[in-house]
C-alpha cells in the first residue's frame, strides 16, 4: 500500500502538481501496481533509489509509486525544442522528475554524477539504474560504481528497487501502452556511513556497488551476470 499522499505543497508549479496529485492518482488507478515496502523509503533526507531497469517506462513507474518527487537523468536534447511544443515538453519533462544532462560526450558520465549529487546534497530523492541500460534478456546484470560514488559522496542512504512487468506495459514495437500487471518492491535503506571519507578508492566504489546490486537481486529474484550488460548499438558495432 502506498503511504498516504501529502498536501499539495503551497508555492509549487503547476504543471508538477497536475503530474505528482493528478496524472499520478489516475494511472496508479488504471495500472493498479502493487507495491511492497514503500514504508522503507526515508520521509526526508537524501535518497537514493538504486532499481534494475526491465523497460523504457520503469522511470514513469517508479515516479508515480513513491511518495516523495523523485528525480532522474534525461537526454538535455528533450528539453531544448522550440515553439510552445517545444517549451511544453520541456515542462512536461520537468515535471516528471527529470534533470537535463548532455550525453554522448567524455563529459557525460561526469555531468550525470554532478546532476544527482545535486539533487542528493539538496536533500532529495534520485533515482538511478546501476546497470546503465535496460535489460533485453531479463538478467540483472554487473552494476557501474557511479552508484557508489554518489552514495558515498553524499552520505545518502540507497533504498533497493525491484519492478517487475514494467516490459509488459510497451512491449518491442508497440506504439501505444498496453495495461500488464506491475509490482514494485522497495527493499530496506542501506548505509554506507562506515565508509565515510573513501569514496576516492576504486575498491569501495566497487564493493558498495556490488552489495547494492545483490540487494536488488534479492528483491528481484533475478538470473544475475556478472558482465556490463552492452547497449544495443555497442552490441552491433
Amino acid at each position: 500500500m502506498l503511504k498516504q499522499v501529502p498536501d499539495p505543497p503551497e508555492g509549487e508549479p503547476l504543471l508538477p502538481l497536475l503530474v505528482r496529485f493528478v496524472l499520478g492518482p489516475l494511472v496508479r488507478a488504471l495500472y493498479r501496481p502493487q507495491v511492497e515496502g514503500v514504508e522503507n523509503i526515508p520521509e526526508d533526507g537524501p535518497v537514493l533509489l538504486a532499481s534494475n531497469h526491465r523497460a523504457a517506462l520503469d522511470t514513469g513507474v517508479i515516479t508515480f509509486t513513491t511518495p516523495r518527487q523523485v528525480r532522474f537523468l534525461g537526454k538535455a536534447e528533450y528539453f531544448t525544442g522550440k515553439g510552445i511544443k517545444g517549451r511544453f515538453i520541456a515542462k512536461s519533462l520537468d515535471a516528471l522528475g527529470y534533470v537535463p544532462v548532455e550525453r554522448g560526450n567524455a563529459q557525460a558520465g561526469l555531468a550525470a554524477l554532478e546532476a544527482g549529487r545535486k539533487v542528493l546534497t539538496d536533500g532529495g530523492v534520485f533515482a538511478i539504474y546501476p546497470e546503465g541500460t535496460r535489460s533485453l534478456d531479463g538478467r540483472l546484470h554487473r552494476g557501474h560504481t557511479g552508484v557508489a560514488a554518489l552514495a558515498l559522496s553524499t552520505g545518502a542512504k540507497v533504498v533497493p528497487v525491484a519492478l517487475f512487468g514494467t516490459e509488459g506495459i510497451q512491449p518491442n514495437g508497440a506504439k501505444i501502452p498496453r495495461l500488464a500487471k506491475i509490482k514494485v518492491r522497495f527493499g530496506e535503506p542501506l548505509d554506507f556511513a562506515r565508509y565515510e571519507g573513501q569514496d576516492s578508492s576504486s575498491a569501495i566504489r566497487r564493493s558498495v556497488t556490488d552489495e547494492i546490486m545483490y540487494a536488488i537481486l534479492e528483491l528481484s529474484g533475478q538470473e544475475y551476470v556478472d558482465t556490463y550488460h552492452k547497449r544495443p548499438d555497442e552490441k552491433a558495432s
